[in-house]
Order: structure tokens, then sequence, then C-alpha cells
């Protein structure tokens, strides 16, 4: 089975970015936890801090999926809604 990686950005108006910094541990926590995370890492960009790097790894797209479904309804999606994300999704292997 193909792994899917998705990488790019999350764009953060300047007003919000504490609010998404404070969320997201645990939507970190709670994605890494998830079956089928391969790897899962956030971070803040030091040179644009209203640019959030996201890099993720799912062991295949039924996983990746499922992350999509549980993340749409989740507080994250609620604090980050209608923010701009910058993302490229491919499938490997």
């Amino acid at each position: 089975m193909a792994k899917v990686f998705l990488d790019g950005y999350l764009e953060v108006p300047p007003e919000q970015v504490d609010t998404v910094a404070a969320a997201l541990p645990e939507h970190i926590h709670l994605t890494r936890t998830e079956p089928g995370c391969l790897r899962f890492e956030v971070l803040q960009d030091p040179e644009q801090p209203t640019h959030f790097v996201v890099s993720e790894v799912f062991a295949d797209r039924a996983a990746f999926e499922a992350h999509q479904h549980r993340a749409a309804s989740s507080p994250w999606a609620t604090v980050t809604a209608g923010m701009p994300r910058h993302y490229t999704i491919r499938d490997e292997g």
C-alpha cells in the first residue's frame, strides 16, 4: 500500500497565532495516537510566525482519510476554521 504524505503550511492571522499555538499540542497528541499515523509534525516558522509548517505521513490512504475525518470535527478545526492551508498531498510506495 502507498503511504500518504502531506507537506505545506497553515497561514494564521497575526491576531490568532497565540490561540492556534495553544491548541496545537492537543491536536498533535490526538493525531499521533491515530492508527496509521507514521509522522505528524507542526512547527511555527521562526522567520514567518504566521506560518505553521506541517509534515505528515500516514501508512495508507484509509488512515489519512480517517485522520481528515476526525480532525474535521475536532476543536482544532474550530480554532483554525477559514485559515488558508497551502498543502501538497501525494501517495508514494
